[in-house]
């Protein structure tokens, strides 16, 4: 009796741990199929005066420098700050917010692309959207700011056909500066005891250094060396730009390095001494103010140091 029970249990045992048959994949209704359908939007076409209002906005956007560098330049030439600064680099940065390197690079981008547009380029006319294709930001216009006007054709030529036919961008206009300059000797625009700024770009050594003036001492075929309050640096034309003083102007500002590169000998100065050395060779402009001049002629009397007026 047992063992007959004991069958019984064994094949129901095995009966249960038979594999149950897979359920078949329920049939999907084709009536109940969703299709994702994406919309496809047709651009809306321009009319023709449309079309024509886009370019020339488009241009407009493209060379807002030039327009910026115009009208600074008719301000300067007028004198149309007079009524509230006492000069132009005054007037540009308490108006704009401009340095008077920014502004110089704006009015010098003018005369290279009235040069540009108003003698055309043979290989280069134009872009496809009909116009010419003319520099849109001053970084293309910067490296050509130094060359006479037929190596300025020659060089955006070049670099827009480099470009593919399109509007090149400032390293490829400057690479293309730098073979000229390489193969043909481009005069160098400076001259001795000229003031100039110092226009670090992307010059390592030039470091800390924007927006400081200083005397050229030497001129060579591609550089200069200029003396500025702190030292003497060996700089490429690139990185010079001219505060284009008049003789007197130049003579105040040649004096007043002198001035401040000998109080930068004293070597037990007060740190002080150094924040008005900073601050004056930063101050690109042929005068001092009244508290200024009090303060450097206080400063040298301290370190008894002598300086007989020239002019």
């Amino acid at each position: 009796m047992n063992k007959s029970a004991s069958r019984r249990k064994k094949a129901t045992s095995a009966a249960s741990s038979d594999p149950k048959p897979a359920l078949e994949p329920e049939k999907e209704n084709p009536a109940s199929v969703t299709i994702e359908v994406t919309a496809v939007e047709i651009p809306e076409e321009l009319s023709e005066s449309e079309q024509r209002d886009r370019l020339h906005l488009e241009r407009k956007v493209e060379h807002a420098f030039y327009e910026a560098g115009k009208a600074l330049m008719e301000l300067r030439d007028r004198r149309l700050y007079r009524s509230t600064h006492k000069t132009f680099e005054e007037y540009c940065r308490d108006r704009f917010g401009f340095t008077r390197m920014a502004a110089a690079l704006k009015i010098a981008s003018v005369k290279v692309i009235d040069n540009l547009s108003t003698n055309g380029l043979q290989a280069a006319k134009m872009s496809t959207n009909g116009l010419q294709i003319l520099p849109t930001n001053e970084r293309q216009v910067r490296p050509m700011t130094n060359l006479e006007p037929q190596q300025q054709r020659e060089v955006w030529q070049q670099a827009v056909n480099k470009a593919g036919g399109k509007i090149p961008s400032g390293r490829i206009v400057q690479d293309i500066v730098d073979k000229i300059r390489e193969r043909t000797k481009i005069p160098n625009p400076y001259q001795v005891g000229e003031i100039c700024i110092l226009l670090p770009k992307d010059n390592p050594d030039l470091r800390g250094k924007g927006g400081c003036w200083g005397v050229v001492s030497h001129v060579g075929d591609y550089s200069c060396t200029v003396q500025c309050w702190d030292e003497d640096y060996t700089i490429k034309i690139e990185h010079l730009k001219s505060l284009e003083l008049l003789d007197d102007d130049c003579k105040f500002m040649q004096q007043l390095c002198m001035r401040l590169r000998q109080l930068h000998t004293v070597g037990s100065r007060d740190e002080a001494v150094d924040w008005l050395l900073q601050g004056l060779g930063k101050q690109a402009k042929p005068y001092l103010s009244s508290l200024q001049a009090k303060l450097l002629a206080a400063v040298e009397r301290e370190y008894k140091l002598s300086w007989k007026q020239q002019r």
